[in-house]
């Protein structure tokens, strides 16, 4: 512990600089790691190059595969599961942002409005799921069941999504503005914790 005398006239950081080099470097060191997770991410899911809708539907396979583990685990499994809900809150929650800052005000946009209200609400729904699995004890069998309860949620919200809503909206995009969609996208979800 530093006395009054060896603080000097600086006080208690001189003397310090190595405590505090090594806290800066911590520092510096997380924030790429975080950067490099989100690239990494981007590019996984298409969004680094591709086009905005293959990026969702990307992104949607990988929610269900975060599904998958989860109903893999068994009552006792309490902090796998905890970990996996923070997995697919996080994938949730980056991809209702990316639709919801972008695609939904597109839609809207080109008169659609009824269209991108009606996913919205869905998104309403699934947030609340998302509090109450947090909320519940993780080795309920109730627990398990409402995880259920919401991918069957998400995956009819994908079917109106993959397979009525958003291709024809694509088609009736041009290229630049399927391109633009695309880069706010990429912008969303690279701007995303």
């Amino acid at each position: 512990m530093a006395t009054k005398a060896s603080q000097g006239r600086n006080g208690w950081f001189e003397g310090n600089g190595k405590l505090w080099g090594a806290v800066a470097a911590g520092v510096v060191v997380g924030f790429a790691a975080n950067l490099g997770r989100k690239a990494a991410m981007q590019a996984v899911t298409g969004g680094a190059a591709g086009d905005w809708f293959e990026t969702l539907k990307a992104e949607h396979r990988i929610t269900m595969k975060v599904f998958d583990l989860i109903e893999a685990t068994e009552d006792d499994q309490t902090v796998r599961r905890g970990l996996l809900l923070a997995k697919l809150k996080y994938s949730l929650s980056k991809h209702a942002l990316e639709e919801e800052d972008v695609v939904y005000p597109a839609l809207r946009d080109a008169a659609r409005k009824d269209v991108a209200d009606k996913l919205n609400h869905d998104h309403g729904y699934i947030k609340t799921y998302l509090y109450e699995l947090l909320e519940m004890p993780k080795d309920s069998p109730a627990w398990i069941a409402k995880i259920r309860e919401l991918r069957a949620l998400i995956e009819e919200h994908v079917r109106e999504e993959e397979e009525e809503i958003y291709p024809s909206f694509h088609a009736s995009l041009s290229d630049e503005q399927n391109a633009r969609l695309t880069t706010l996208i990429n912008k969303e979800g690279f701007s995303y914790n």
